[in-house]
């Protein structure tokens, strides 16, 4: 007598499972509970990060860029477009007003207000108490020690969580030994040649600063002239053939 059968007799209800083996295979299934634990998990998406973008840089003016009207308006439209942040110091701003007073002969009241303007315009430029930081200078010369000084202050104090770019704009590069501020983390370059980098970098600002230049150049009280004869003069050699380029190529694009 087989079991189902002894089961019958007996009363009880035979084991379905066991049943179902003399018919089909039988399907097995997982207890609820580990279906549960089992089931694969859905990764939630990760928001993507991007990377803050980088301050402009910090440029530390010196004097003789200061000094040529043309340069200093330039320059100074760039930092209110958002190109570069601008750095000087009283040094800095006292060395300029003194020069430009004697070579042009502009009254002293004069460049006087023109310094507050600046700074009225640039809260944040004018870098104070840097004279500390001359010390660990050896190699450039020392009468442009307190410029260097001025653009390693402001990378010690800005207060960025990145490091920032910090350069000295300059026409006196000889008096800068340029191994000594890249090891310092800084970096010089002449008017011309970080015009022409900014330029490369977006034509578009660029293009809109430069195109001011001949109305500052009657402002300063002198007949018109071509952009090119005065991008000449001022010695923005590599400006003024981009310049020209970019004029070319829109030429032909209208033509």
């Amino acid at each position: 007598m087989t079991r189902s059968a002894s089961a019958r007799r007996h009363g009880a209800t035979p084991c379905p499972a066991r049943t179902a083996r003399t018919r089909r295979k039988s399907t097995i299934l997982a207890p609820a509970h580990l279906l549960i634990a089992f089931q694969p998990r859905v990764r939630r998406a990760q928001p993507i990060l991007t990377a803050n973008p980088l301050p402009a840089p910090f440029i530390v003016l010196d004097a003789c860029v200061l000094m040529s009207g043309i340069v200093r308006r330039l320059v100074l439209r760039l930092a209110e477009a958002g190109v570069y942040q601008p750095v000087w110091t009283e040094r800095i701003g006292e060395e300029w007003r003194r020069n430009a007073s004697r070579i042009w002969e502009i009254p002293p009241e004069v460049m006087a207000e023109q310094w507050a303007d600046m700074n009225a315009r640039f809260p944040q430029a004018l870098e104070r108490d840097a004279q500390a930081y001359e010390a660990s200078l050896r190699y450039s010369d020392p009468k442009d020690f307190h410029v260097i000084a001025a653009g390693l202050a402001r990378r010690a104090r800005c207060g960025l969580q990145q490091v920032p770019v910090v350069q000295v704009m300059t026409w006196n590069l000889k008096d800068f030994n340029r191994s000594e501020l890249r090891r310092q983390g800084l970096d010089v370059y002449n008017p011309d040649r970080m015009l022409a980098q900014w330029w490369q970098e977006g034509a578009g600002r660029m293009r809109d600063a430069v195109a001011q230049i001949p109305a500052d150049y009657v402002a300063l009280g002198r007949e018109p002239e071509a952009l090119a004869t005065t991008l000449h003069r001022e010695r923005l050699y590599r400006l003024k053939s981009l310049v020209a380029r970019d004029a070319a190529s829109a030429e032909a694009a209208q033509g």
